[in-house]
């Protein structure tokens, strides 16, 4: 049975995307996902192998795909000193609002669907390797960000980036990104963005705590 071509599998993960943000993974079936996409259930089988490699694939792909714009967007603001770094965690944390125009039906499952539901307890080799990839891809960003603004990357600077672009827009964008998608319009609307800018703007205005040792850890050090 020949394999799909390269576009073809693209449309097979924008389809099971569809469908795993609109049910959730349990489910999720390749015959579902033939029927959906119209490509048979042996040739779904014969381009991934098996369920759970089709859905890391599908995790994946939205998750390297955030990221992806997320750097985007920080490496778009321009200028250096503390307001610069400011504007670029703001950046970083209206990352999932401006990811949820580009692709609505990712951002909810990235938002409502842990990856450990997607990939179950044993994860194939190639998938748990590209999770390790995107780890040291989130974290390098939350460093980056915290030497930026504070000159420091240890546990304490880097957990304050974590509230600002992990928590706040998870706490903040749950709501629109999980309930009834919006006809028309941005899925997360102007106001929540404004008060996302708002509360990480008022975190930072604090510095973090220090690190346990006492002393900051310099720039350009772990």
């Amino acid at each position: 049975m020949p394999r799909p071509r390269v576009h073809d599998l693209e449309r097979l993960l924008d389809v099971a995307e569809s469908l795993v943000a609109a049910g959730g993974p349990e489910g999720f079936t390749v015959r579902a996902l033939a029927a959906a996409s119209g490509v048979s259930n042996g040739a779904i089988y014969h381009a991934f192998g098996s369920l759970p490699v089709l859905l890391g694939r599908v995790w994946l792909r939205a998750a390297g795909d955030f990221l992806d714009l997320q750097a985007e967007l920080v490496d778009a603001v321009r200028g250096s000193g503390p307001e610069a770094a400011v504007a670029a965690v703001v950046a970083a944390a209206s990352a999932p609002a401006v990811f949820a125009d580009r692709r609505p039906a990712a951002a909810r499952m990235l938002m409502e669907v842990r990856r450990e539901q997607l990939l179950g307890p044993e994860v194939p080799p190639e998938p748990a390797e590209a999770m390790l990839a995107l780890d040291e891809r989130v974290s390098a960003m939350l460093t980056r960000l915290a030497r930026a603004l504070w000159g420091r990357a240890d546990g304490p600077s880097v957990a304050v980036m974590t509230m600002c672009v992990v928590d706040l827009p998870t706490a903040l964008f749950r709501r629109a990104l999980t309930g009834p998608t919006p006809t028309g319009g941005p899925v997360v609307g102007p106001d929540n963005r404004e008060r996302l800018e708002a509360a990480v703007r008022a975190v930072l205005t604090l510095p973090p705590p220090p690190p346990r040792g006492g002393r900051p850890t310099p720039s350009g050090k772990d």
